[in-house]
C-alpha cells in the first residue's frame, strides 16, 4: 500500500482492538504479538506489528498490564552507596551489566537505589527501600548481620536476593569463594618467602572509616565480603598490619600503602608484601608504593582480589583472584526471574580463581 493509498486513521486514540481489526486477528492474539509470547506465529505477529503502525499504536498501556497483573515490572537493584562512587568501580559495573541483561531478557526494568540512609536521622533506611514498587529486591553486596534494610523489606513482603552478604534462611543467596580465593593468594605471597604482610581491606561497615584495625574495630565488622576476606588472610598468616579503607577505590588504596610503607612501620620492618582486598586497591598500593620510591614486585610486592583488567597500570599486571563478575549479576538476575515463577532459587556459590601478574615476586634480600 502506497502512501497515497492508505487509509486514513480514524480520530481518537488508537486501541488494541483496533489493531486486531485491522489484522484480522482476535484481541487476545494481537496482544500476545506484543507481549512475545505464547503460540503465534511470526507472520501473524508482523501482520498484527503491521497494523499497529498504520494505526500509530505503540503497545499496550504499561499502567494497565501492571494493574491487571498485580506486578511493577520493576526490580529494585540496592547498590548499598552513592551511585556516583558505584559507578566508578569496575566491579559494580560488570556486575550490574549481568544482571541487567538477565532481567531484560525476561522484560523486566530496574529501579537503582544507593540504598544509604537518609539523612533524617529517624530514618534508618533510603527512603526508596520503602516506598518505591517494585516485585523484588536484589541486595547486590550483601547485608550485615543487622540490617535495617533487609527488615524494611521484609516488612513491606518484598521478596529479597542477597549477592555477597551474610545467609538468611529462605532468601537466595548469590556468592563467591572469596575466603578461599584471598588464603590462596595469601599462601602465594608465603610460598615466595613474604612473612611482613600488610593488609589492606574493604571497608568493615557503613561507618566510612580508615585507619589501622585493631582488635576492638574488627570485632565491629559486620559486612560479609570484608569477613570472608579477612578470614582468608588470618587462615594463612597473622598479618603485621591491617589497614581499612572507606571504599573499593584506587585512591584509597594509595593512601593506605603511603600510610603503611612509609609511616606507621619502621623502615627496617617495612612489609614486604601488601594483600589488598580489591583490584582497585591494589592498583592505588602499587602507584604509593612507587611513589615512596620502591620498585613493584623487587623491594615490595602487591596482590589483589576481583581480576580487573586495568590497562592504565601497565606495564604492571596486578596478580590477583578473579571472580566472574557478569556470571555473578547473571546468577542474581536468574534468581529473580525464578522468584517470580514462584520457585525457589538455591543458593549459589561461584568459584574463584588465582592468576599470578606481574606484581609479586619473591622476598627482597636482606
Amino acid at each position: 500500500m502506497t502512501d497515497s493509498e492508505q487509509v486514513p486513521k480514524p480520530p481518537g486514540r488508537p486501541t488494541l482492538a483496533r489493531v486486531a481489526a485491522l489484522a484480522g486477528v482476535s484481541v487476545s492474539t494481537a496482544s500476545l504479538a506484543f507481549s512475545g509470547a505464547g503460540p503465534i506465529t511470526p507472520e501473524t505477529r508482523e501482520r498484527v506489528m503491521a497494523a499497529a503502525t498504520e494505526l500509530g499504536y505503540a503497545g499496550p498501556n504499561p499502567l494497565g498490564r501492571q494493574l491487571r497483573s498485580g506486578r511493577s515490572g520493576i526490580v529494585g537493584v540496592v547498590i548499598g552507596d552513592q551511585l556516583k562512587r558505584a559507578f566508578r568501580d569496575p566491579v559494580a559495573v560488570q556486575v550490574l551489566d549481568g544482571l541487567v541483561s538477565t532481567l531484560g531478557t525476561s522484560g523486566l526494568g530496574v529501579l537503582l537505589i544507593p540504598g544509604i540512609p537518609s539523612e533524617d536521622p529517624s530514618r534508618a533506611v533510603d527512603p526508596l527501600i520503602e516506598s518505591a514498587a517494585m516485585d523484588v529486591a536484589v541486595l547486590v553486596w550483601g547485608i550485615g548481620t543487622d540490617d535495617a534494610t533487609l527488615d524494611a523489606l521484609q516488612r513491606r513482603g518484598v521478596p529479597v536476593v542477597i549477592g555477597e552478604g551474610h545467609p538468611v534462611p529462605g532468601t537466595p543467596l548469590v556468592g563467591i569463594e572469596d575466603r578461599k580465593g584471598t588464603a590462596e593468594v595469601v599462601r602465594h605471597l608465603v610460598d615466595l618467602g613474604h612473612t611482613r604482610i600488610a593488609e589492606i581491606t574493604l571497608p568493615l561497615d557503613n561507618s566510612r572509616r580508615s585507619g589501622v584495625i585493631d582488635a576492638d574495630r574488627l570485632a565491629q565488622a559486620d559486612r560479609t565480603p570484608t569477613l570472608n576476606r579477612l578470614a582468608g588472610v588470618r587462615d594463612v598468616v597473622e598479618p603485621l598490619i591491617s589497614w581499612e579503607t572507606e571504599a573499593s577505590l584506587v585512591e584509597h588504596g594509595h593512601a593506605a600503602a603511603v600510610e603503611i610503607l612509609g609511616t606507621w612501620v619502621p623502615s627496617d620492618e617495612r612489609p614486604t608484601a601488601i594483600i589488598a582486598h580489591s583490584d582497585l586497591l591494589a592498583a592505588g598500593a602499587v602507584l604509593g608504593a612507587k611513589e615512596l620510591g620502591l620498585r613493584v614486585p623487587e623491594d615490595v610486592s602487591v596482590a589483589g582480589f576481583d581480576g580487573l583488567d586495568l590497562p592504565w597500570l601497565s606495564p604492571d599486571t596486578l596478580t590477583s583472584v578473579h571472580q566472574p563478575l557478569a556470571e555473578k549479576g547473571a546468577e542474581l538476575g536468574r534468581a529473580v526471574v525464578s522468584l517470580l515463577a514462584g520457585k525457589e532459587p538455591e543458593t549459589v556459590m561461584l568459584d574463584v580463581t588465582l592468576v599470578v601478574g606481574t606484581t609479586t615476586g619473591p622476598v627482597p634480600a636482606t
